[in-house]
């Protein structure tokens, strides 16, 4: 079993920004039940973009303190926001690998959030997809998509928490490899996930 450091989504969802305090949806608006899809381009080449999200040294470039990794079909990425939690504490997150294809898409589902993550059942649903393609010049498009999202309100407003996290996480990718900084918070910030 070849294991490694990495981070939760959960890349997205292990890769996965995020408000200290979720928002429940207006309770007029209609459900949105369509996948949750984030997208944008890096300027950088698909194989780096893929050491960003398949090896613990890549990964921690995204906002994890420390991860660790079995990248396989079945395999976990363990990680967490806080370099002093555990990686098999209650401050962690379990993603699973569901599949992938190398340098071109990603699939994962969250196996265990954080004990104090606030979407207590919503998140059993939901699984992401993240799809690479090369658009020249050394360039990445990157497809963050996050599908499974119910119509109750907990799920609705954990599918706005991952919209602004995703959001979060493509701009600290987009600035890895941009000559400005990247954002100084963390993906999925939040007293829950410490």
């Amino acid at each position: 079993m070849k294991t490694a450091r990495l981070a939760g989504l959960c890349l997205v969802p292990t890769l996965l920004v995020a408000q200290a305090q979720p928002k429940a949806p207006a309770p007029t608006a209609p459900p949105n039940l369509e996948p949750l899809v984030t997208e944008g381009v890096v300027n950088a080449p698909v194989a780096e973009v893929w050491r960003v999200l398949s090896t613990p040294e890549g990964s921690t470039r995204l906002g994890v303190a420390k991860a660790e990794m079995d990248f396989r079909p079945g395999g976990l990425i363990r990680s967490t926001y806080d370099a002093a939690q555990p990686l098999d504490g209650d401050g962690a997150i379990w993603t699973e690998i569901l599949a992938y294809e190398p340098y071109r898409v990603l699939a994962t589902r969250i196996q265990r959030p954080p004990k104090s993550f606030p979407f207590k059942e919503a998140w059993r649903h939901v699984w992401t997809v993240i799809s690479l393609s090369d658009v020249g010049e050394g360039r990445t498009k990157v497809r963050i998509a996050m599908m499974g999202y119910g119509p109750d309100r907990e799920s609705q407003a954990m599918r706005e928490f991952f919209h602004r996290g995703n959001d979060r996480v493509m701009k600290t990718l987009q600035a890895c490899y941009a000559t400005a900084p990247p954002p100084t918070r963390p993906a999925h910030a939040g007293r829950f996930l410490q």
